[in-house]
């Protein structure tokens, strides 16, 4: 039997968080003599997952621990709360980060091999800034170049518990074929995140319209700096799925 005073600790810590909280995390919680196990805490996060399916939000595991958030449908009249225009993240941007992920660990001449275009400095300084990557290693090669990897971040973001969950290759276009000028906008929606986000090789991700992105990477490549390290806007309180434009 669930103990109600552990659910409630835990529905209340998940709604004042504004992020994803691990078991461990939520376990803190509570005095040493009434923890629950971690056992405990799972299953009145599932209880809770079945009490929000008629509700307007959810409970969503991330590669980060759980969070809620508000669901697809609401998720457009939500973003009327943050009036400010939504981040605009180039294509070029979009195509370098989907190749860390789907290649990881990669180095930047790598990028550039597959592109076909110089990394503009301001696109990985803006990914690193961001969180949604990380140097993993260095390439035994000349220089020993850096390996870039995704984050907990990044994974968080996105809304995925593991990489595993990104879309297959199989379903998106060949990556061997990633060019500037790819048409990004008619892939898959992977798994939802916070309000304001870009996609991800093509797949719509949260609030970023495709008339928000750049159509020509080339132009995008030497764009002001201030396309790719603007602020994303600050949310607090609840997160919230992308808005489904499915109509």
């Amino acid at each position: 039997m669930i103990d109600p005073e552990v659910r409630n600790v835990v529905e209340a810590a998940l709604l004042a968080a504004g992020k994803s909280l691990t078991i461990n995390e939520l376990s803190q919680l509570f005095e040493d003599s009434d923890r629950p196990t971690a056992n405990g805490i799972r299953a009145a996060i599932e209880a809770l997952q079945v009490e929000f399916e008629s509700r307007p939000i959810e409970i969503k595991e991330t590669g980060a621990g759980f969070r809620v958030q508000v669901r697809r449908q609401y998720s457009q009249a939500v973003s009327r709360l943050w009036p400010e225009r939504p981040q605009r993240y180039s294509r070029a941007l979009l195509e370098t980060l989907a190749l860390i992920a789907y290649r990881q660990p990669i180095t930047r001449a790598e990028i550039e091999a597959v592109r076909g275009v110089t990394v503009n400095p301001n696109i990985t300084k803006t990914l690193l800034e961001r969180q949604w990557i990380r140097v993993v290693g260095h390439r035994d090669l000349p220089g020993r170049p850096e390996l870039l990897g995704t984050t907990r971040e990044f994974l968080e973001y996105f809304g995925l518990r593991s990489l595993d969950e990104l879309p297959p290759l199989s379903e998106l276009r060949s990556i061997e074929g990633l060019d500037p000028q790819l048409d990004l906008t008619d892939m898959i929606e992977p798994a939802a995140g916070p309000i304001g986000g870009p996609t991800l090789a093509g797949v719509s991700l949260p609030g970023a319209p495709d008339d928000q992105l750049d159509d020509d990477a080339n132009e995008a490549e030497a764009a002001d700096p201030d396309d790719y390290s603007a602020s994303p806007p600050k949310t607090s309180g609840l997160l919230a799925a992308p808005p489904d434009d499915s109509n």
